[in-house]
């Protein structure tokens, strides 16, 4: 840029100064003629160059301007005698283009053009011209402005000029490069430290920290990247944090549940064991009764907390296929009928004679049908009724369990699905255990959700849907 900024700032300074050169002696030729011919002719009897007048020219130029060339022309241009500071170059054999002196004179010296050097054939200097005719002879007197004294002056104040300005603008040129280079730096890095600065931020624990306006960032996609990271590392964090609430809440619970029914068969045991002579039959019986039915919930507990854990751990993929829904819900009636006798409940399937297929896992729909019937007959007391409706939708088949038992409170129907969420002490009632949570997850692998409507005392119903498959 500095080389670029003097070679132009050195081509423009010497044409303004041939241009203000030129401009202030656009007169002298005149003023030659006038001074010089109006007593004397330039011309000789014989024709000849009459060398006298152009000797005091010359005495009188070097006086004024020793870089003046003066040359006498003919009207064809061609040089008849030269003034100049080396008499030995006689320049009478040589010529110069009139096209530059027509132009100059019609312009009146006012325009800035260049004529031939006859010195130098080749190059072109500024000049002044005007035209003459004494002795019915015509032509021109042609002066160089720019003779070779005054480049060899203009060449060595030139080249001292030029190494000052060199220095200066060297230096400047890099002054201002540098600060141009910083502050572009600074500009384009903003949203660099921007980006950084959040970083440490987040890395420092502050977990709202955020890229602002991603998309209008010179990095957007740094940007955006970050802020989806930092919302995935916060979703996963509170996710953990999750996890292992529900994972203490879930070892209290089963630790709870799991320590009754042991605590009762250690009890029996110990009875058996202790009073062995002198209990009777019966009461043996009864007591190895109480014990079987306490290992069959530690077992069932058991097998729930293994299940459960798979499908936490999504270790199992539903194997999806067409089924009649209406003819598995008729055998979960048939199996659970016996112990809805026991309990005096109605248990019976809804408009029984319809026919409803649906494509999903048959074995996992099953499983989740027997934990909400279990519930519902549960949490049912005597003379109550348990239904399991089917009702085509569309394309949908929706499953209802409807009970009447003693519902569920509002304040704990957001949490039935959590896994071993206990119910309110008020109820006096064990807890819903993971059977609930098993049925959801089971719909979740359906792509499907389970919702419960129920009130205080009136019963529940659990509702969810299946894609109906078309025969």
């Amino acid at each position: 840029m500095g080389a670029s900024y003097i070679s132009i700032t050195g081509y423009l300074t010497n044409l303004h100064n041939q241009e203000i050169t030129q401009q202030l002696n656009a007169d002298v030729a005149n003023h030659v003629i006038a001074e010089k011919f109006k007593d004397a002719s330039p011309f000789i009897e014989d024709g000849s160059v009459n060398k006298e007048i152009f000797g005091d020219l010359m005495h009188d130029m070097m006086a004024v301007n020793q870089g003046i060339e003066v040359y006498l022309l003919d009207h064809t241009g061609k040089v008849l005698y030269s003034v100049v500071l080396d008499h030995s170059d006689n320049a009478s054999s040589k010529s110069v283009s009139l096209a530059p002196i027509k132009t100059f004179i019609k312009n009146k010296g006012e325009s800035f053009i260049l004529g031939d050097d006859p010195r130098n054939p080749g190059e072109q200097k500024i000049f002044s011209a005007a035209p003459y005719s004494v002795d019915e002879r015509n032509g021109f007197v042609y002066i160089v402005l720019a003779g070779e004294k005054f480049e060899q002056v203009s060449s060595n104040l030139l080249g001292q000029y030029f190494a000052k300005l060199g220095i200066v603008a060297a230096l400047l040129t890099m002054l201002f490069s540098a600060l141009i280079g910083l502050l572009s730096v600074w500009f384009i890095t903003k949203n660099l430290r921007l980006i950084i600065g959040t970083v440490r931020r987040f890395q420092e624990g502050d977990l709202k920290a955020r890229i602002e306006d991603p998309e209008g960032s010179d990095v957007a996609i740094f940007a955006k990247s970050f802020n989806e990271m930092a919302d995935t590392i916060v979703a996963n964090m509170d996710k953990m944090k999750s996890v292992d609430l529900l994972r203490r809440e879930l070892i209290a619970n089963v630790s709870h549940d799991l320590r009754t029914p042991l605590a009762i068969l250690k009890g029996y045991i110990e009875t058996l064991q202790m009073k062995t002579e002198t209990l009777s039959e019966n009461e043996k019986q009864e007591y190895l009764q109480i014990t079987h039915d306490n290992v069959d919930k530690l077992s069932n507990l058991i097998n729930q907390l293994f299940e459960y854990s798979k499908l936490e751990a999504e270790q199992i993929t539903p194997i999806k296929e067409p089924f009649s829904i209406t003819e598995l819900s008729h055998d979960l009636i048939a199996k659970f009928r016996v112990l809805a006798e026991q309990k005096q409940i109605e248990l019976k399937l809804d408009k029984p004679q319809e026919n409803n297929m649906v494509f999903a896992d048959v074995g996992l729909v099953e499983r989740a049908l027997q934990n909400l019937i279990e519930n519902a007959i549960k949490y049912t007391g005597p003379g109550g009724k348990v239904t399991l409706s089917l009702r085509k939708k569309g394309k949908v088949v929706e499953i209802n369990i409807t009970d009447t038992g003693t519902g569920i409170p509002l304040n704990e129907q957001p949490f039935i699905f959590d896994r071993y969420k206990q119910v309110g002490k008020s109820t006096k009632k064990h807890g819903y255990g993971l059977g609930l949570a098993i049925a959801k997850k089971i719909m979740d692998l359906h792509d499907t959700t389970i919702t419960v409507l129920s009130k205080p005392k009136e019963g529940s119903t659990f509702t969810f849907n299946l894609p109906a498959y078309q025969v």
